[in-house]
């Protein structure tokens, strides 16, 4: 357990949020980036619902690949083939590749 926890959203800035469609189903969970689909839209939608959820105790990144992946996040590419979006929680890659407030929640849930 940690007292904070650390979520870095990996993408392209191009990038869709998810590989479904944005539709008035919100499957997501999110409603302020509705219809627009895009990560960076999605990423600030994200970090706000989750500053109010949790406060200070989720810190949130947004790192975009277009131009050279960090080291640790080339690493994690090459060793784990993660879909994009890549979800990372405390430095650990998740299998969930969209934006996704549920699934999302769940992995804070577990480091909390």
């Amino acid at each position: 357990m940690t007292g904070t926890v650390q979520i870095e959203i990996v993408g392209l800035k191009t990038s869709e949020c998810s590989p479904f469609p944005c539709d008035e189903d919100r499957t997501c969970g999110l409603t302020g980036c509705y219809l627009s689909g895009k990560l960076n839209n999605a990423y600030e939608e994200l970090k706000t619902v989750l500053k109010k959820s949790y406060g200070d105790r989720v810190s949130m990144k947004l790192t975009l690949i277009d131009k050279g992946a960090p080291d640790n996040i080339r690493a994690m590419i090459e060793r784990d083939f993660p879909p994009i979006p890549m979800v990372i929680v405390n430095g650990r890659v998740t299998k969930i590749g969209r934006i996704s407030l549920d699934r999302i929640k769940s992995e804070i849930e577990k480091e909390l």
